[in-house]
């Protein structure tokens, strides 16, 4: 029976191969010739949407309401724009960004770059552990500790699903990101968000402070993760090979659909997070809602317990799906800097070490989450940076060489990245804005 279901498996991988060849050879056209392409860009879209962006989005609208949702959809902007850079890489070369940064750097700086990758995917692995932990802690009462290892346990199940080929694990996280959508839209009708002020702040900027600008950066931090820039290349980099510069194109232009959608959704939802805390923390007098377990029990008494076990609901999903996402981009990390991987028990046990230890002791798990997304800011434009310079070389990228227009607009978003990093830095040392 396991045999037989693993080979089933196994078969519906090659399906979605063999019908993405259909699409390539013109036998199938409309919108169900994208089916078969679907897949990386929401693997990815997973980073944009997990527990880290739960606590800056929500300390975000508790404090400042509606204000900040500009900074949310400008993120969501730049992750369209690095995630497709990103695919593209992976189509054009058949390699991933790791894997080109050790081919084409010199060695010293291969290990530098590994090891600040290393150090981003670690705060990524406490920010998705934390949010699965608290999930399961506040809606089923489970311990913390014992908590983080059933997140642990989970995480490597939902990992060994790529022993079935791409399209299981596709599919599975595909539909995680679904519930978490689902769960967004149930709040967003549950919480009756000021429509007006959403479609006004969305488009028009405003900082005022010191915790303003934080949690900007901390939102681009939450938004735009590293660790997913490197990933996406290696999730496109042999899923559907092209034999010629035509078959690049095709391929390109179905992965730039897809990631605009995968990236919409996650724009989508990581608004609806903001407006729902600031329709119902912000208006109504709760102006300091910081940590999720606040969230969840301020919810209750306003909203009502279904409202509040949606949330949690979604939360786990994210934490779930989000952990093995940072899991998948570690190996890439890895093997691709280095030239070496680990088992991915080993991997998962030894990045549950840092979360376990934060329970443990007792550190605030949302303050947590809120600090390691400004420490993934800070760490950001390097892999940008290094996707703007492989993919504007032409004898890397080839046919899908960047147009310089995208690569302006890169680097306008690397610099706004820079800045904003500067600024945060110059703010933390005392300077005064």
């Amino acid at each position: 029976m396991v045999m037989s279901a693993l080979q089933e498996d196994i078969a519906a991988a090659s399906r979605a191969e063999l019908a993405a060849r259909s699409v390539i050879a013109s036998k199938r056209k409309g919108i169900l010739a994208l089916l078969p392409f679907l897949g990386p860009a929401f693997i990815a879209a997973v980073a944009y949407i997990d527990p880290g962006n739960y606590a800056t989005n929500i300390q975000s609208g508790s404090e400042f309401g509606y204000k900040l949702l500009w900074a949310v959809v400008a993120a969501n902007l730049m992750a369209m724009l690095i995630q497709n850079m990103s695919a593209k890489l992976g189509i054009a070369t058949g390699k991933n960004l790791p894997e080109l940064c050790r081919e084409r750097f010199a060695p010293a700086i291969s290990v530098i770059l590994w090891i600040v990758s290393e150090v981003a995917a670690m705060a990524t692995d406490i920010a998705e552990f934390l949010g699965a932990t608290l999930a399961l802690n506040l809606l089923m009462g489970i311990p913390l500790l014992i908590a983080t290892v059933i997140t642990g346990v989970v995480t490597y199940l939902i990992l060994m699903l790529d022993r079935y080929g791409f399209r299981p694990l596709e599919l599975f996280i595909g539909a995680l990101v679904l519930l978490i959508g689902a769960c967004y839209g149930a709040e967003t009708w549950l919480s009756h968000p000021a429509v007006g002020q959403i479609l006004y702040h969305s488009v028009v900027p405003w900082v005022h402070g010191s915790n303003a600008i934080l949690l900007v950066v901390g939102v681009i931090g939450a938004t735009v993760m590293p660790h997913v820039v490197y990933l996406h290349s290696g999730l496109t980099q042999r899923r559907i090979v092209p034999q010629n510069d035509e078959e690049k194109r095709i391929i390109y232009r179905f992965s730039q659909k897809e990631v605009i959608i995968a990236m919409a959704l996650a724009g989508l939802i990581n608004l609806s997070m903001m407006y729902m805390a600031a329709s119902v923390f912000h208006g109504t007098g709760h102006l300091s809602i910081a940590a999720i377990p606040t969230a969840y029990r301020t919810l209750t008494p306003i909203l009502g317990p279904a409202a509040a076990a949606v949330f949690l609901t979604s939360l786990m999903a994210s934490g779930f799906s989000s952990s093995a996402v940072g899991t998948m981009a570690g190996q890439v990390i890895m093997q691709g800097f280095v030239g070496f991987t680990i088992p991915v028990w080993i991997r998962r046990v030894v990045t549950m070490v840092p979360t376990a230890i934060i329970v443990a002791i007792g550190i605030n798990p949302t303050e947590t989450l809120v600090l390691s997304q400004v420490l993934l800011s800070l760490v950001l434009p390097i892999p940008v940076l290094t996707l703007i310079y492989f993919a504007s070389k032409p004898d890397v990228m080839g046919v899908l060489v960047n147009r310089k227009y995208l690569t302006v607009a890169a680097m306008v978003c690397a610099i706004a990245i820079v800045c904003l990093n500067f600024l945060l830095i110059y703010q933390t040392l005392g300077g005064g804005i």
